[in-house]
């Protein structure tokens, strides 16, 4: 392996990124927020937990788009975005899930309940773990590009579900920002801005993370199929 490309600027910069969006959304969930009154500390979850969710649905946004730009023109960069997306945006969908109980449990006490908001959330994640499952199970690149590509455009058909949900179901999910939400306290609102901006850093650096990995991985897969091509002449 070349070192030098390993020490590239590039991805220097990338880590110098991911840092700093982590350092800057600790100090503001940790340090600069002040603590809640009703629920202390435990609320400070939300600086981590909300933009997470924002973060995910922006992912899942662009599986769809790349999705569709996929089985249009079947380009393999598309693919690549999409790939990276959905696995991006089930990540902060996990994320979600699990700071989502602990907040719960102070709460409302409990670990899980089915919340509406909650339950289109698993329902989101589940849909997305399974176009992530295609891809591992089908044996054809191509089919599985495709069908993944399908389950990303219809997953993000729940997004606008989740956000409503509260609204048409009335859940017990708290709103701080819209109809009938509290709002913030400025110091809260200014750590939620700036935990929000972390999060969106720490979730480009990993984007072009691992669109790099996936390009590398296309290569490797069609280095192979050519030695196998090659192997059958033989």
């Amino acid at each position: 392996m070349d070192q030098s490309r390993d020490r590239s600027p590039g991805g220097v910069v990338l880590g110098a990124a991911f840092v700093l969006g982590a350092a800057a959304l600790c100090w503001a969930a940790m340090r600069y927020a002040p603590t809640e009154r009703t629920m202390g500390d435990v609320q400070r979850i939300f600086y981590m937990h909300v933009p997470a969710a924002m973060n995910g649905a922006l992912a899942f946004v662009v599986a769809a788009i790349a999705g569709a730009g996929y089985l249009i023109r079947r380009g393999e960069a598309w693919d690549r975005v999409g790939r990276t997306a959905v696995e991006l945006g089930t990540l902060w969908a996990t994320v979600v899930l699990v700071t989502g109980p602990i907040w719960a449990r102070s709460a409302w006490g409990a670990w899980w309940t089915w919340e509406p908001r909650l339950t289109t959330t698993l329902i989101a994640w589940l849909i997305y773990v399974g176009a992530i499952l295609v891809r591992r199970i089908a044996h054809d690149p191509e089919q599985a590009a495709r069908l993944a590509s399908v389950i990303a455009i219809i997953g993000v058909l729940d997004l606008p579900i989740v956000y409503k949900s509260v609204d048409w179901w009335r859940g017990n999910h708290p709103i701080v920002f819209g109809k009938g939400g509290g709002g913030l306290a400025p110091e809260m609102r200014t750590a939620f801005l700036v935990g929000a901006l972390a999060v969106t850093l720490v979730h480009a650096v990993l984007f072009c993370l691992r669109y790099r990995l996936a390009r590398l991985e296309d290569r490797v897969a069609a280095a192979e199929r050519l030695a196998d091509e090659r192997e059958g002449l033989r």
